[in-house]
């Protein structure tokens, strides 16, 4: 990170870490279809789009509905469905679908919570080329 990031990271540092940077160039050659190598620990939630298929709508969405689908009370396992039941376990609610899998790459960034990033990072790329640009996060808990 540069000095200026390090400078903002400092006073949070007891409570954030695993500092990282991706640039532009990277997200931009990065296979957004491309599935985890290991089961999602949180439950999917699907809906049905009006051609039929189903369209991700979120991740532990939904819980109380799923609990009553799936019949667990213990909210450590409900919170972590994909630890207790198998890879493609299915929980069909009408227009509705909840399922146990992995992850796309996509979808741990959705374009609803990433897509002004993404924007502000794309005019920063051609401005300043896609090398020129990097996202810079830390995490916490």
């Amino acid at each position: 990170m540069s000095k200026e990031v390090l400078a903002d990271f400092e006073p949070w540092s007891d409570e954030l870490h695993g500092e990282s940077w991706i640039t532009w160039a990277e997200l931009a050659a990065a296979n957004w279809g491309e599935f985890s190598n290991e089961v999602d620990g949180c439950v999917h939630e699907y809906h049905r789009n009006t051609d039929g298929s189903w369209k991700m709508h979120g991740r532990n969405s939904g819980l109380s509905r799923f609990a009553e689908l799936s019949g667990l009370t213990d909210a450590r396992q409900l919170y972590s469905a994909g630890t207790v039941y198998p890879e493609d376990t299915e929980w069909p609610d009408g227009d509705r679908l909840f399922r146990v899998g992995r992850l796309q790459r996509k979808d741990a960034v959705p374009d609803g919570e990433w897509g002004a990033v993404w924007s502000v990072m794309r005019t920063l790329a051609n401005l300043h080329g896609d090398e020129g640009v990097r996202l810079v996060v830390w995490f916490d808990g």
